[in-house]
């Protein structure tokens, strides 16, 4: 009886666990360190070019390399007759092993390693700025999630106000303080507060997906989300500052100045070019058929000098001190764009640091007073219907301006970050 009502508990509970419903992991709230440390470790176009800067250090290693030596050998002398009337074909054959080297002047592996390693340094250059590029899509679609977040919260807080207030309407209808149509026209508004709730959840789902999709990372929506400050700091540096900044760690802006610098290098390399390069070779000869007996194995060397009459590289000399030229222009024309990035996105985070300041120090608690007072004034017949719903409305819309210049701010302050490269504004 024991083991039967052992068994069966035991079968009870299995039923039990089958049927309770199963729980999801629990969300995930990122930081926006967070996120971009995600985004470095996964991203796969950052992790694809990062290769690029491998290839490039590993070419290195080929611009450095010395020619390889040069090993012939030679076999002449053959007979082709019959001597004394006996067919000895190898004895009059003799074997000339040779070995010969090409000697490089004028530290011309020195400079293909030197032009290497700079070729090395501007990929890498690249490649930070790709990433400077990419880190500012992943903070606008940061800032985007952050946003969606600060308006679904709004919607749900004016969605709970306004059924308290329909519960307070029907209370007073009860009491026959207002009309049948004023209720009804009160209860319909809360269509809109439904709509923009749903259209808020969906705001919010989307940029939570393409911020997924930016870190590469699968986990599901629900249980997926992120959590930093949505709010505007006043404290702006001044103007130089950023300017200063961003004239020493603008990736983009190295890269030209390191383009010019390999420019110049590879003009050395043109002139090295055309020097001249000799081959020295020495040989080893064993010849049966010497008339001198005792002279049958001899060695020699040789110096090979080619005569660079017609052909001393002139068009690639040419060619690299133009491309000095070039990259010197483009190396100023990096440096005014820097400027103009630094100096557009400064203004666009002072201009909305301009807006937003009214609206916390003023214009979001008059919108909430003239709620609260028109709402008070309409419960006890001092305003009417009308006033009331457009109290509500301007509530909302002042709330949700203070929200898109929120956003707007941080993404102005995400495009500074990017003009300077790297984080000046948190």
């Amino acid at each position: 009886m024991e083991r039967m009502f052992a068994c069966l508990s035991a079968g009870a509970m299995a039923i039990i666990l089958a049927l309770a419903p199963h729980r999801l992991p629990a969300q995930q709230s990122l930081t926006w360190d967070q996120v971009k440390a995600r985004f470095e470790a996964t991203n796969p176009a950052l992790k694809t070019d990062a290769d690029n800067v491998d290839e490039m250090k590993a070419e290195e290693i080929t611009a450095f390399l010395r020619p390889n030596p040069q090993f012939t050998v030679l076999a002449d002398g053959t007979q082709i007759a019959p001597h004394d009337g006996i067919w000895t074909p190898f004895r009059g054959t003799y074997e000339q092993p040779n070995v010969s080297y090409l000697h490089e002047r004028d530290h011309k592996r020195e400079l293909r390693l030197e032009s290497a390693q700079e070729g090395t340094r501007i990929t890498q250059s690249q490649h930070e700025d790709l990433k400077r590029n990419m880190l500012f899509a992943l903070r606008s679609a940061f800032v985007g999630t952050l946003q969606a977040k600060f308006v679904l919260d709004l919607a749900k807080a004016d969605l709970d106000y306004y059924d308290k207030i329909i519960d307070i309407s029907q209370n007073r209808l009860r009491a026959g303080d207002i009309a049948q149509i004023d209720f009804d026209r009160i209860e319909l508004q809360r269509v809109q507060y439904e709509a923009e709730l749903q259209t808020a959840i969906v705001n919010l789902r989307t940029a939570k997906i393409a911020l997924l999709q930016l870190m590469d990372d699968r986990t599901p929506v629900d249980q997926f989300d992120v959590t930093g400050p949505f709010d505007f700091s006043e404290n702006l540096q001044p103007l130089d500052t950023y300017r200063n900044a961003a004239l020493a760690a603008r990736p983009d802006l190295q890269a030209a100045l390191q383009t010019m610098q390999q420019s110049e290098t590879n003009h050395k390399l043109a002139v090295s070019n055309g020097s001249t390069d000799p081959t020295f070779a020495s040989w080893y000869t064993y010849n049966s058929s010497n008339n001198n007996p005792d002279g049958i194995q001899t060695l020699g060397v040789s110096v090979s000098v080619p005569l660079r009459i017609f052909d001393r590289n002139q068009g690639e000399k040419k060619r690299t001190l133009i491309d000095i030229d070039r990259s010197q222009q483009a190396s100023e024309a990096a440096r005014a764009q820097v400027f103009s990035d630094v100096d557009t996105a400064y203004e666009l985070v002072r201009g909305n640091i301009e807006l937003l300041k009214p609206y916390k120090t003023r214009y979001n608690d008059e919108a909430l007073r003239v709620r609260d007072n028109v709402s008070y004034a309409y419960f006890h017949g001092g305003a009417s219907l009308m006033d009331f719903l457009n109290a509500q409305a301007d509530y909302r819309q002042v709330q949700l301006a203070y929200a898109q210049l929120l956003g707007a701010y941080l993404t102005a302050a995400g495009q500074l970050n990017l003009a300077v490269g790297r984080e000046v504004i948190p």
